[in-house]
């Protein structure tokens, strides 16, 4: 049988065929760049390009049985009665929310006790009190499903996305009201909540009347319920653009002390909770190689790891947020902290990924302390999987073993979640997960 995996990042995009008769690699059917745009001072997403390009995607991968979409989370579209979009999302990037959550948090003293989610500056509760046009609006549609509902015509909310909202209470799974009313946002807008393996909708006939589920539609629940682990005692870390750094639990940490730490609690596959902490991950390095100019990526990294560690810069400073001159950014840090400043980009490439290995290490051990939850091993699953060098120091830093892999996680959970929807296969979070490291099994790092 063959799935389709529609996956949206925050630079591109792409649509994967799993074929459980070929085993469990998801191939690429067609992939796409994703461009924000800017117009009048506002950074937004390009949402009709993404769908068409999801429809050349569902025609490249040909007949399937079934369909499932996943993207980034916080950001979404607002539509009007009739269903229409109202204008082009907003971009999580835009600096529309500085100067909003200081006043939404002074409605809501208790938002991370009643929610669990940690504090960024652009959470959808944080958009929504900046955005004017939310009053207007009639359905507030987080981006995956609100692609689901063009491809389908029905609408819903899928609940691991949800969870990313600071709108959502973790141990109902349902929305926080009370919460919501008090900092002026009528969750009610929000379509009806639906599971991963829910059925969402078929599509149009032009596109084969084909089964749409819900799966893990936040991008990182998906690829969570793919990291390949053989126990429960592990750690994991999503990395990509972003990295997502945390351990696996059966029920939220909704403490003062994790609040301070900032941890947030977003829902999983299966009712599990995915206790983390927003790492900004290879955006660094990606945006110091659009200014060098330089596409790949091997050349530096086999650069770097002949090179010793020099410097470290704290890769959630806000100052590393933004779009543009990362280098610059990056030297400007070590001199601040007096270090050695780089000088040319495999010294600026080092400096990076032992900064990332550091606050994966931080990360880690602050899971471990606040949830309780021991951890033997650390999975690293999405493209940072690839890189050698940054799963080696990330082994080194934290002094346990890294499997690294699979690179196509989100994918392949993606994937799963529908299978096992569709009764293609059988059995819970954990039987899936022994599945992929007996058919996948990932790269092993030691600690030097």
């Amino acid at each position: 049988m063959r799935f389709a995996a529609v996956d949206l990042g925050a630079s591109s995009g792409r649509v994967m065929v799993g074929d459980l008769t070929r085993g469990l690699e998801p191939t690429e059917a067609h992939r796409f760049p994703n461009r924000p745009v800017e117009v009048r001072g506002t950074l937004h997403w390009d949402i009709l390009a993404l769908y068409r390009e999801v429809l050349e995607g569902l025609r490249a991968a040909g007949p399937v049985d079934a369909i499932g979409i996943d993207s980034w989370a916080v950001d979404y579209g607002l539509l009007d009665d009739d269903g229409v979009l109202l204008g082009n999302p907003v971009h999580y990037r835009d600096r529309r929310t500085e100067h909003v959550a200081g006043a939404v948090l002074a409605k809501v003293p208790d938002l991370y006790a009643a929610t669990g989610i940690q504090f960024l500056p652009f959470n959808t509760v944080f958009q929504l009190a900046a955005d004017r046009r939310a009053a207007e609006a009639a359905r507030i549609v987080l981006i995956p499903d609100l692609l689901t509902y063009w491809l389908t015509g029905e609408l819903g909310t899928e609940r691991t996305n949800a969870s990313t909202t600071a709108l959502l209470d973790p141990r109902t799974g349902n929305w926080a009201a009370a919460v919501a009313e008090r900092a002026d946002i009528d969750v009610g807008k929000f379509p009806p909540l639906r599971s991963p393996g829910d059925r969402a909708g078929t599509t149009r006939e032009e596109l084969g009347s084909t089964p749409v589920y819900a799966v893990g539609s936040h991008d990182t629940a998906s690829a969570v319920a793919a990291v390949p682990a053989v126990t429960d005692r592990f750690g994991y870390i999503s990395s990509g653009t972003w990295s997502l750094v945390g351990v696996e639990l059966a029920a939220p940490v909704l403490t003062e002390e994790s609040r301070k730490a900032n941890f947030t609690n977003e829902l999983g596959v299966d009712g599990t909770v995915r206790y983390l902490r927003n790492v900004t991950g290879l955006w660094l390095l990606q945006e110091c190689q659009r200014v060098w100019g330089i596409a790949e990526v091997e050349p530096l990294l086999e650069a770097a790891s002949r090179l010793r560690r020099k410097s470290i810069v704290d890769v959630d400073d806000p100052r590393f947020l933004p779009p543009g001159e990362m280098p610059g950014r990056i030297a400007a840090a070590c001199r601040e902290t007096g270090q050695p400043v780089p000088r040319d980009p495999p010294e600026f490439t080092r400096c990076v990924l032992d900064s990332l290995a550091e606050a994966y290490r931080r990360a880690l051990a602050d899971a471990v302390r606040l949830s309780g939850k021991d951890i033997d091993v650390v999975h690293v699953v999405g493209g940072g999987a690839r890189n050698a060098l940054l799963c080696q120091l990330t082994a080194d830093v934290c002094g346990l073993p890294v499997l690294a892999g699979p690179v196509e996680a989100t994918a392949l959970g993606n994937v799963l979640v529908q299978a096992r929807a569709h009764g293609a296969v059988e059995g819970d979070l954990a039987t899936m997960r022994a599945r992929i490291a007996r058919v996948r099994p990932p790269r092993r790092y030691e600690p030097r």
